[in-house]
């Protein structure tokens, strides 16, 4: 493509409302373009990228049996009001009404539509399985749609869905998704990281999440050091084991005391107006769920996991208790609840508190906190379970080994979702015994437009993007520097058209430009090799080669350019773990 004839309305200055590096590249790249909160054009170079991803995800769904089709976005509220999600999803469910006043949403994704096209189609356990997939623009109402394509309202996803005669096919299903996305994301050249993850919104038992690693990205990642171990998983998910021995929880202790602990509010002012560490105190936390008051407890350096808790009830909706229920279910002001005379029926516990007694805890009253506390004489605890979250100094909860806390970008989701929508919308079959049977369904999602940004966010310098080559806007950028010099804009004409002849995705800059605008635009958009040709490259019979990623600028021979290019081209594409 000639740049001379191409739209790319490169930018000198970060926008002002662009907080993460991908947003301020793709924009000054001249790649997107704001329309509105959360929604962005994409300009013909960003397209281009877009679409290659599309296309690799497109060819590994292909390869794992999956069908394409595609499924409208506007969807009636009475398919999700069967599931039960038209309440539940919330606010983040744009709904609308057409003319005669019935319900439709924008889809955040597809369960409900594809179960119903499956349920008129599909009668026989002989024509399963089945996966549908689709590569389609979404719209999610975030609440604050911020860092571009990075949490945008509109975006571009594919979402596959399988329906299984039973368990062993559903397990087959799952596996060939997984291994299909490790292909997909090893073919566009992120170092990612699959990891265990909460379902969320979307239900199901049983789910893995993909993060691009970035320093930058938005979610923290458990991993365990030990190379023989393949533990990893994100927050919210992260195991902690129980306590081997909780012999300790069981010992003697004194009688329960109240002492006055005039204005401490918080752990640490309790903690110091008491001459105590962190580790000796329960913190109890009150929460709503749906509608029901449940009180937590944890040691009092933890951090409650409300996802654990929420999953451990079966619960949908999770809040902490405001000011006012506090007080209602305390009788105290915020920062004195306790286990002990709490009006909540349902306590839990985190099984971290069976390892010790003779605790601190709030008395439920202003100003006055309880100690000598132990939870198995002197509260009701429902459960004790699983409900801190994880912690660097924790051991892995599958071989023991060392955690560590990594970043990641989450760009692509796998869940086993069960009968929760064949149930629910009576998506069922005949067995081989001609029996009734609800299908077995997962479901798997990419964020394509995350990916183009997460690419970014991985792989940037001060100068600009450092685009995968399969997934670059073109491959290659061929920057002219002929200027009035007839004979290397004759040569550099003459390898742009070997260079397409050759099946290369080349972007020739023949633009009447300054030699730095084109540098600097070449650097900015980050494609991934650049051939560079001038007055004096010319005469001494040699074509500059640049590595965007590492900066590295070796020389190529023109007599012979085909075979030389090759051989380079080969080792950028080595250098991301790619082959041709």
């Amino acid at each position: 493509m000639r740049l001379s004839r191409f739209y790319i309305p490169t930018l000198k200055e970060d926008p002002s409302d662009a907080e993460v590096v991908s947003h301020k590249l793709l924009m000054r790249a001249g790649m997107i373009r704001k329309v509105t909160s959360g929604i962005y054009n994409y300009l013909p170079l960003g397209l281009k990228s877009l679409n290659k991803v599309a296309n690799i995800v497109r060819e590994e769904m292909n390869r794992a049996y999956a069908l394409e089709v595609l499924m409208p976005m506007v969807q009636p509220g009475d398919l999700w009001q069967e599931t039960g999600r038209w309440d539940f999803y919330g606010s983040e469910l744009l709904r609308v009404k057409d003319r005669h006043g019935r319900d439709y949403c924008l889809g955040p994704t597809h369960e409900e539509v594809v179960t119903d096209l499956v349920r008129g189609e599909v009668k026989s356990y002989k024509q399963l399985p089945i996966n549908l997939y689709q590569i389609q623009t979404k719209f999610r109402d975030e609440i604050r749609p911020r860092f571009g394509l990075m949490r945008g309202r509109e975006f571009v996803m594919k979402d596959a869905y399988s329906f299984d005669k039973d368990e062993a096919g559903a397990e087959e299903s799952y596996r060939l998704m997984f291994e299909a996305y490790k292909k997909i994301f090893s073919r566009i050249g992120l170092r990612f990281r699959p990891v265990q993850a909460d379902s969320g919104a979307i239900g199901g038992d049983f789910s893995h999440e993909f993060h691009v690693l970035a320093d930058t990205g938005e979610d923290t990642i458990a991993v365990c050091l030990n190379e023989k171990c393949e533990y990893a998983a994100n927050l919210e998910k992260a195991k902690v084991n129980a306590p081997a021995d909780d012999s300790a929880s069981k010992a003697e202790c004194p009688a329960i005391e109240e002492i006055a602990t005039p204005g401490t509010h918080t752990v640490e002012e309790v903690c110091a107006f008491l001459e105590i560490s962190a580790d000796k105190l329960v913190k109890t936390l009150l929460f709503n769920v749906d509608g029901e008051p449940v009180a937590a407890l944890v040691r009092g350096d933890r951090e409650i996991n409300d996802v654990k808790l929420r999953n451990l009830m079966g619960g949908n909706e999770i809040d902490l208790a405001s000011e006012d229920e506090v007080k209602e279910w305390t009788g105290a002001p915020v920062g004195f609840a306790g286990p002990v005379g709490l009006k909540v029926k349902r306590i839990f516990a985190d099984h971290e508190l069976c390892a010790s007694t003779d605790w601190v805890a709030g008395a439920n009253k202003g100003d006055t906190h309880i100690k000598h506390l132990s939870l198995g004489r002197d509260c009701k605890i429902e459960n004790f379970a699983d409900l801190r979250v994880i912690t660097e100094s924790d051991p892995c909860p599958d071989c023991g080994g060392k955690i560590e806390f990594t970043k990641g970008i989450e760009v692509g989701h796998v869940f086993k979702l069960g009968e929760k929508y064949s149930k629910a919308m009576d998506a069922t079959f005949l067995d081989e015994n001609g029996k009734s049977k609800p299908m077995i369904m997962g479901c798997y999602g990419i964020g394509v437009s995350r990916i183009m940004a997460s690419a970014i966010e991985q792989n940037n310098d001060e100068s600009g993007a450092i685009f995968p080559p399969a997934i670059a806007p073109f491959e290659l950028c061929l920057i002219s520097l002929g200027g009035k010099d007839l004979a290397v804009g004759e040569k550099a004409e003459e390898l742009y058209g070997q260079l397409m002849e050759m099946g290369i995705d080349v972007a020739y800059d023949d633009r009447k430009e300054r030699p730095g605008v084109k540098f600097a635009d070449a650097d900015l958009i980050g494609y991934p090799m650049q051939l560079v040709l001038g007055g004096k490259g010319l005469k001494n019979g040699i074509v500059e080669a640049k590595n965007r990623k590492t900066g590295e600028k070796i020389e190529l021979p023109l007599e012979g350019f085909a075979e030389a290019f090759t051989a380079w081209r080969a080792e950028i594409w080595q250098s991301w773990g790619l082959t041709l």
